[in-house]
């Protein structure tokens, strides 16, 4: 592709997910350079109508900022002729991810076993709800059934006294990030041995290890050493610190920035307090470190506080609303945020590529597509005639964005 010097510039992807999880995969790889070609049914990814805020039907917020750099085709799967011709594309590309239930894809005739036994350069990615061979496995998956089935809510009872969510799609975005990691790795591998595979990657199975990795503590032995959780990370007190004019937030672990700390709030006589004077022994007394926190930060502003806490070197920073992060002085002066023209929907916001690459980086920017907005030359790519494309488009089987 002109104009693209991305990492995975040259690297095709048929794109078959919908609403988080998958549209985030994809996206992180067209990012890096990859034509991700993204496949709708005629009612569309149901993203196109979450999240509110758009100018025109089908086009949230939310759709735009999970589906730049992507092409989309419409195609009616339960026609014959549509699933030839997505067959067809399949066989053009190097990555084929779907968030389908698996007997779903079966039905298509496009289970991963099928597809990449047919193209053994194919690396076929399957983002589950639940890993295969387990009693959830067909079961229907949202963000909220996995945060609260993988021990997300729980950590929120154990600290607030009722399970709660994460209130962004956490375990969306965990998963479909890890999934676009096994892909680079997958791709990797085929360098070296010219052969493609089939990816699995669970969110029960991704979520449960990230809520373990950090709480399962005492029961890593067996028999346990006590309770599960890390009770720094549990605590109540453990939020975002009151100070004269608003709120700060706090990081103060090493000795080094709990000792710098204590000198820095005035109280240099807490580095010999037994209760404070090791990690361990904060660790031991967290709800009380935190108390004494809380406390120390409402006698100055925020401001005040921030150049106190840079210039002892204690981790410390402000604390962001939605509408003040759009504002954040660091976002912008690296330019994270930026407004650009969409074709369709006017002057936008959105996040520039966090990551860099010193041997290049993706050039032309594609901005969210319509419903079908790239379906004729798809189509053509994959070798369908003009007359074939025409007759599919005037029955409805495949749509056009015009």
């Amino acid at each position: 592709m002109a104009g693209n010097r991305g990492p995975l510039a040259g690297i095709r992807v048929l794109d078959m997910t919908s609403v988080v999880v998958g549209p985030i995969c994809t996206r992180t790889l067209a990012d890096q350079g990859a034509d991700v070609i993204k496949v709708e049914a005629p009612g569309g990814d149901l993203l196109r109508q979450l999240g509110g805020g758009g100018r025109n039907p089908g086009m949230s917020g939310k759709f735009i900022n999970f589906n730049r750099n992507k092409r989309a085709i419409c195609l009616d799967l339960r026609d014959g002729r549509a699933r030839a011709a997505l067959r067809a594309l399949i066989g053009t590309v190097d990555v084929f991810v779907s968030n389908i239930r698996p007997s779903s894809l079966a039905r298509l005739g496009m289970d991963m076993g099928t597809l990449c036994a047919a193209h053994p350069r194919l690396i076929g990615c399957q983002i589950l709800g639940f890993g295969f061979g387990g009693p959830y496995s067909e079961a229907p998956a949202y963000d909220t059934v996995i945060q609260a089935a993988g021990g997300v809510s729980a950590t929120f009872e154990m600290s607030l006294g009722e399970p709660r969510y994460v209130p962004m799609v956490m375990a969306d975005h965990i998963t479909g990030l890890i999934a676009a990691q096994c892909i680079g790795f997958a791709l990797y591998r085929r360098e070296r041995t010219g052969r493609g595979e089939m990816i699995e990657v669970p969110m029960l199975e991704n979520i449960a290890s990230f809520v373990l990795t950090e709480h399962m503590g005492a029961m890593t032995f067996d028999p346990p050493t006590g309770p599960p959780g890390d009770a720094r990370l549990l605590s109540p007190l453990g939020k975002p610190l009151k100070t004269k004019d608003g709120y700060i937030s706090l990081s103060a672990n090493t000795d080094e920035q709990a000792f710098a700390f204590f000198r820095a709030i005035g109280r240099p006589e807490l580095i010999e307090d037994p209760r404070f004077c090791s990690v361990a022994a904060r660790t031991r007394h967290t709800e009380e470190y935190f108390a004494l926190r809380a406390e120390a930060l409402l006698q100055k502003t925020t401001a005040e506080w921030l150049e106190i806490f840079r210039a002892a070197d204690v981790p410390a920073g402000p604390y962001n609303t939605l509408e003040g992060l759009l504002e954040d002085p660091h976002l912008k002066a690296v330019g994270f945020i930026e407004t650009v023209e969409h074709p369709t929907e006017g002057r936008i916001r959105r996040t520039r590529i966090a990551n860099s690459f010193s041997g290049g980086m993706r050039e032309e920017h594609l901005p969210a597509p319509r419903l079908g907005e790239h379906t004729r030359e798809v189509l053509a790519e994959a070798g369908c005639s003009q007359a074939e494309i025409e007759a599919m488009l005037a029955d409805g089987v495949a749509i056009q964005a015009e």
